[in-house]
């Protein structure tokens, strides 16, 4: 999962190199931290934050099968 949302950021900006991410893991829960350089980070949020919300649906949506949430921040 953290490969997608990776190569979903690195789509979207000027400046893949600066795409990092960090996964943290609870019983229950995923939560991939996505870093990008603060140029970039408009391109990632998008207008009222759609793309950002596109993001996660995908994320949602592939994660379907496990029994984990996933969640993604954008820091």
């Amino acid at each position: 999962m953290e490969e997608l949302v990776k190569f979903i950021a690195k789509s979207l900006v000027d400046d893949p190199d600066s795409v990092t991410t960090k996964v943290t893991e609870t019983d229950s829960t995923v939560t991939i931290e996505l870093r990008v350089a603060p140029d970039d980070m408009g391109k990632v949020i998008g207008k009222q934050g759609r793309i950002a919300k596109a993001i996660r649906t995908v994320v949602k949506a592939a994660s379907g099968r496990e029994k984990k949430k996933y969640l993604v921040e954008i820091i």
